[in-house]
Parts: C-alpha cells; sequence; structure tokens
C-alpha cells in the first residue's frame, strides 16, 4: 500500500486551493492561477514553458534515462455563477466562482508534482499540463492546436475530476466512453409582430416557439435507437418586450449530447427539419445555428485498466463500476491525440452535497491527500512500467 502523503504538504495544498477559490478566473482569463502555477512548480526544480492555449502551461520533470512520457492534466478555470457557499473562502469576484473543482484539480497535481519532483528512482519524463477554458470553450484543443502534442510528445495521458456522486475514496475509470459529445444550438423563429389584441393581423413566434420547444423533445423519443444515448435540452427562451405586443422574433438555445457520432448527425438534422416544418405551420421561419464543440470522451481501455490497478493496488482506493455521463468533457480532443484516461475521484459529502455548476458546490478538501496519491501512484507505476 502507497506511503501516505505528508500532513504539511495536505495542509498547504489545501491552503492553496482556498487561494484559488477565493480568486476564480474565467476561460482564458487564468493568468493569475497560471502564475502560481509556474511560481510553484519551478521551485520544485520543473522546467515550465507557457502560453500553450493563451494561459495554458506545461511543467516537466525528467529522471533517469528512460524515454517513456507521461502527461497529467489539470483544468484551471471557473464559471460565471455567483457564489452561495458562505464559505469564508468564498470568490472574492462578483459573479465569479470555482464551481466545478477546478480549483482543486490544480492544488491535488501541483501537490503531485512536489511529491514526484523529491521521488526516488524515477525514469522518464512526466509532463504536468495545466488547461485553460475547460468549460465550453475548447481548451483543450487550443493548447494542442498551439503544439502540445508536438513539443511534448506522451506516450499516455490522464485526467481527474472530482466526482460529487462517489463517495471519498472510490474512483471509476471506463475502458470506453465516460463523457459525451455535446453541441450547443440558436433557433430564430422570425414572424410578424402584432397588437396582443389582435394576434390575427400577425405571424406568431411565440406560439411556432412554445409547439417547437414540445416537438423537439421527440427528436430523441422517435428518432434515436433506444438503445442508444442522446439529449436535447431546450435551456433559454428570449422574445418580446411588452405585455400587449406580439414579438417578430422569439429565439430559443440549449444544448445536445450522444456518444455515436452517427447519432450526432442525426440530431442536427431532424432539428433542423422539425424547426423549419414547425415555423412554417404557424406562417413563421425557422433558421438554426448547431455548433459542435467537444467529442465524446473515450477511454482507451490498457490506460483504464493501468488506472485501476494502480488505485487498487497501490493507493487503496476502490475501483467503482458506473455509466457514462451526459455531461461533457474537452479532454476529449486530448484522447483523440494520445491514449489515456479520463477519472472521476469520489467526492460526495455527508449531508447537503451540491452538484457541479451549483452555486453552492464547494470542492470537498478531504479528497485532495487521495488525488495527491493516487497522481504520485499512477505516474511512477507508468514510469515503472516495461
Amino acid at each position: 500500500m502507497a506511503e501516505p502523503v505528508p500532513t504539511k504538504h495536505v495542509e498547504e495544498a489545501i491552503g492553496w486551493r482556498r487561494d484559488l477559490h477565493r480568486h476564480p478566473e474565467l476561460a482564458y482569463q487564468e493568468e493569475r492561477t497560471a502564475d502560481f502555477v509556474a511560481r510553484q512548480l519551478t521551485a520544485f526544480g520543473l522546467s515550465v514553458r507557457r502560453g500553450y492555449g493563451g494561459t495554458g502551461l506545461v511543467a516537466s520533470l525528467t529522471r533517469g534515462t528512460s524515454r517513456r512520457v507521461i502527461g497529467l492534466r489539470a483544468d484551471m478555470d471557473a464559471l460565471p455563477i455567483a457564489e452561495a457557499t458562505g464559505a469564508e473562502h468564498a470568490s472574492t469576484r462578483p459573479g465569479v466562482m470555482h464551481a466545478c473543482g477546478h480549483d482543486g484539480h490544480v492544488a491535488m497535481l501541483v501537490a503531485a508534482a512536489r511529491e514526484l519532483s523529491s521521488r526516488p528512482g524515477l525514469d522518464g519524463t512526466i509532463h504536468f499540463i495545466f488547461q485553460p477554458a475547460e468549460e465550453v470553450e475548447g481548451g483543450a484543443h487550443a493548447m494542442a492546436r498551439d503544439g502540445l502534442f508536438s513539443d511534448f510528445p506522451l506516450d499516455e495521458i490522464y485526467a481527474i475530476h472530482n466526482w460529487p456522486a462517489l463517495p471519498p475514496g472510490h474512483l471509476v475509470a471506463r475502458d470506453d466512453a465516460m463523457m459525451a459529445a455535446f453541441a450547443t444550438f440558436d433557433i430564430v423563429v422570425t414572424g410578424r409582430g402584432a397588437h396582443g389584441a389582435m394576434p390575427h393581423q400577425g405571424a406568431d413566434p411565440v406560439l411556432a416557439a412554445g409547439q417547437l420547444v414540445a416537438a423537439l423533445q421527440g427528436v430523441v423519443a422517435r428518432n434515436v435507437s433506444p438503445l442508444e444515448s442522446a439529449v436535447v435540452s431546450v435551456t433559454q427562451i428570449h422574445g418580446g418586450d411588452a405585455y400587449n405586443v406580439i414579438p417578430e422574433t422569439v429565439n430559443l438555445k440549449g444544448t445536445t449530447r450522444w456518444f455515436e457520432p452517427a447519432v450526432g448527425d442525426l440530431l442536427e438534422t431532424r432539428m433542423r427539419q422539425t424547426a423549419e416544418g414547425i415555423a412554417a405551420a404557424f406562417g413563421c421561419r425557422a433558421d438554426l445555428r448547431y455548433d459542435r464543440l467537444y467529442p465524446a470522451t473515450i477511454n482507451a481501455p490498457e490506460p483504464a485498466a493501468h488506472v485501476r490497478d494502480v488505485a487498487a493496488r497501490i493507493t487503496g482506493l476502490t475501483v467503482e463500476t458506473a455509466p457514462p455521463s451526459m455531461a461533457a468533457e474537452d479532454f476529449a480532443f486530448m484522447l483523440q491525440q494520445v491514449p489515456g484516461a479520463y477519472i472521476w475521484l469520489g467526492a460526495g459529502r455527508t449531508g447537503e452535497n451540491p452538484g457541479l455548476h451549483s452555486p453552492r458546490f464547494d470542492f470537498n478538501d478531504a479528497i485532495l491527500a487521495d488525488g495527491v496519491a493516487f497522481w504520485r501512484d499512477l505516474a511512477a507505476a507508468r514510469l515503472a512500467a516495461a
């Protein structure tokens, strides 16, 4: 069984995490966070290169003569959410908070780099990848576009996300799909405005939009096989300015999720046909903008098996099985370039246990030691592999 992380190092990592929580930064604005990471890892003797994906950086640790190279990734960005935790270390930036635990991911990986920098017997190279803009903005793709994998060729790559649906001390790494692909959509329904008391003189986009919201649910229910997974969710409706005026336009916004590429193609095609048909039936026009943002996050079976083996045999974590999530993750872009695995680390709390992206969410500091120990053990084991 693995040796515990020194208590003083865990306490310092908790302090780092809470400081990062007080100073959250949105996508591609993670300057203070990146400065903190670079300063700490330079002090631990790692070489640091910045400027990947804007604020992203890579810190490298090389020991011995082996040519084996692995990558460990943490995401750095916060979300545009007003915090409601009431914590002493709550965000100092109105309307911005670490509601997904990326502050904890950064602190865990920095602390793991410290443990590995002083670990005897390492033979190979570890690249610690600190990524901006995971939340919708595609920072992983931006880092790859800026030469991440040509400048730092990797044999394997791994990432951890805290997972409140699992209890602490538990871990999931599937052999295949972990997270769904996703797109966003905007539908503009255009009609003819009219007085609210004389609707027959116009073409009502509000009525058309209402019918369209209901009809879009049939895209999955009556077009996608029950053996496949897909989601269509309308999450915003905007239209009108007065009680007695039928507006010219109504905007619908939302998201879709899927795993199989053919299902993603089907969703877009049928949504477009449905929007155009429903709008036409009410004398209106519908224009769909459909943006595919992230592919599905698919683990390679062999790296996922390595994760489970190290977790259970060395770190002492309980390995769980779980279905994939319909949430999305841009680590998918990195897994398209390098074999690797995305990992859920249990982070649930007793009592109230707010989910990811809740204004009441706060990273569970009790799991920091597990995360640091697992990163340390995984890196050491993979460098030692024949």
